[in-house]
C-alpha cells in the first residue's frame, strides 16, 4: 500500500490552503500572435513592440475574469481595457542551427536571437456592466 503525501491546494485535501485568492481577476491578451493570461502587477516578456521604456501602452482583452464574472463575447468586451506599462527590453536565448548536405561538403552555422519587450500590468478593467444574466434587480 502507497502512502501519498498532502499536497496544498489540491482537491480532496480540506484543510490546504487555496491555490487562488479570490477574488481572482484576469485577462487574457493577445500580442505578437500568441495568447498571454495576465494579472495586474504581473511582468511578463512578449514579442517585441514599437516603443520605448516608460510608455502606457492599452490591449484588448479576449477574456476577462473578475471573481466570479466571465466577461468573453465582443459587446461584453467593447469597454474592457488592460493597461500595461512597458519596463525594458531583452534578449532571449540563443538559438544555434546547422545544415547539411550530404556528400557535398555543403554545411551552414546560424544563430539567432529573439528580442523581446517586458512589460508590467498596472490595470485591468472590465468596463460598464452589461445587461443581461450577470445584471442585478433593477430599482
Amino acid at each position: 500500500m502507497s502512502h501519498k503525501a498532502a499536497v496544498p491546494g489540491r482537491a480532496g485535501n480540506p484543510g490546504a490552503a487555496p491555490r487562488y485568492t479570490f477574488p481572482l481577476v484576469y485577462a487574457v491578451i493577445r500580442t505578437g500572435g500568441k495568447q498571454q493570461r495576465v494579472e495586474e502587477g504581473q511582468t511578463l516578456a512578449v514579442e517585441l513592440l514599437n516603443a520605448s521604456e516608460g510608455d502606457e501602452l492599452t490591449f484588448e482583452p479576449l477574456l476577462v475574469v473578475d471573481g466570479s464574472r466571465v466577461l468573453s463575447g465582443r459587446d461584453q468586451l467593447n469597454a474592457a481595457r488592460v493597461s500595461v506599462r512597458v519596463v525594458g527590453e531583452e534578449k532571449g536565448p540563443k538559438i544555434r542551427g546547422f545544415t547539411y548536405k550530404a556528400k557535398t561538403r555543403a554545411r551552414r552555422k546560424w544563430g539567432h536571437r529573439q528580442r523581446y519587450t517586458t512589460i508590467q500590468v498596472t490595470g485591468i478593467t472590465a468596463g460598464a456592466e452589461t445587461a443581461g444574466r450577470n445584471a442585478g434587480p433593477e430599482d
